[in-house]
């Protein structure tokens, strides 16, 4: 996709924000855990490698992604620590794995079948695993007792195949306040790990919500998340933390256009707001195919701190806005990010829109520029 470099609309991402996340995180680990951050979907949405950066910088000692695609852009941005992908990869790309020294997550033997007879033909050099455990989430990994003893048991007889180096799980809801289902995973996570005839270099149970509430449960190592971004894992469900977190993103455009309308004219496709009275009307360059919602009509924007209410359906590339007077063309518009003292946050834009603040992040496209500050 083409970066609209030339056009007013740009993602600010603060990079110390980033790293007051992950040391303020880092401060509250046991002297025995690790912190590996989280940049999968382009980190969030903030930009894999810049992200990267920061939280090393700030004493992240690995890193998780979802994809073998994003552990290679990595190692191709020389990053030489840790990388585990969290998610399964297929088992006919394990030597590519194996050579770039990555990590992947398997969850049945067949797996590991399928990957010893890739590795066989493709590598010299054993691959790194991680063994999923479902305790509750339905989503990866082995549910069985005997299936993971079974698997166990291929590992220890394939020792120059495969490096056992972790084992894990993830919390369905340790971002409630309601601790029940969370408390179920974890007994279920220890009887299954039980079954291990010796535990592996790392043992973890922890994405950001869990290391913030449930810090006795973390392991040794924290996969920390949406927490270094700057956001609540819980949105506002739990707002008790244990240290300030900062916001790392803004969004931000400049009116573009500007004009009087007369009371019945109407904005935008299907004529679905028409004009009070006299009003200005402002339009913004960006719409939603830079990720900002259709659904976002009746929402508001800040300029020059006062909140502009978004009327008329969000176009593609544009969207309109009532102002509270004739302002010129250029003037600064913020979507996201704080504005003359006043703030909207992701978290008011997830709210207004029913979602919740990771989908946001990871939804504004790359038409959108990122521009990092505070490096």
């Amino acid at each position: 996709m083409v970066v609209g470099k030339l056009r007013p609309a740009t993602v600010t991402v603060d990079l110390a924000a980033i790293r007051h996340n992950v040391k303020e995180e880092i401060k509250r680990l046991d002297g025995h855990s690790e912190l590996f951050a989280v940049v999968k979907a382009d980190g969030y949405g903030h930009g894999a490698v810049p992200v990267a950066r920061a939280c090393r910088a700030a004493g992240a000692t690995g890193f998780c992604v979802a994809l073998l695609d994003e552990a290679l852009e990595l190692r191709a941005a020389h990053f030489t620590e840790p990388i585990l992908v969290l998610g399964i990869t297929p088992a006919n790309e394990a030597a590519i794995a194996a050579a770039n020294d990555v990590s992947l997550t398997f969850g049945t033997l067949e797996w590991l079948q399928a990957a010893a007879e890739n590795l066989a033909a493709h590598a010299n050099t054993p691959l790194k695993v991680h063994i999923a455990l479902d305790t509750g989430m339905g989503r990866i990994g082995f549910r069985e007792e005997a299936d993971l003893r079974a698997a166990c048991d291929y590992l220890t007889a394939h020792q120059d195949t495969f490096i056992t180096e972790g084992i894990f799980t993830h919390f369905a809801t340790a971002d409630e306040k309601d601790t029940t289902y969370f408390k179920q995973q974890a007994k279920r996570f220890n009887e299954l790990v039980a079954v291990l005839p010796r535990r592996p270099k790392y043992v973890h149970v922890s994405n950001s919500a869990t290391s913030l509430w449930h810090a006795a449960c973390n392991g040794n190592m924290v996969r920390f998340g949406v927490a270094i971004y700057g956001l609540n894992p819980s949105g506002r469900g739990i707002p008790e933390l244990p240290y300030p977190l900062q916001p790392a993103l803004s969004l931000t455009s400049e009116l573009t256009f500007v004009k009087m309308l007369h009371k019945g004219d109407a904005v935008s496709y299907g004529a679905t707001y028409h004009a009070a009275g006299d009003e200005w009307i402002g339009t913004v360059p960006l719409g939603y195919a830079d990720g900002w919602l259709r659904r976002l009509q009746g929402f508001h924007v800040l300029v020059n701190g006062q909140p502009c209410e978004i009327v008329g359906r969000i176009c593609m590339d544009q969207f309109m806005i009532r102002l509270p007077e004739q302002l010129p063309v250029g003037t600064t518009v913020t979507l996201v990010g704080e504005d003359h003292g006043a703030t909207v946050s992701m978290q008011d834009v997830a709210d207004y829109s029913h979602t919740i603040h990771y989908e946001l992040c990871c939804i504004l496209t790359q038409r959108l520029p990122r521009r990092y500050i505070n490096e």
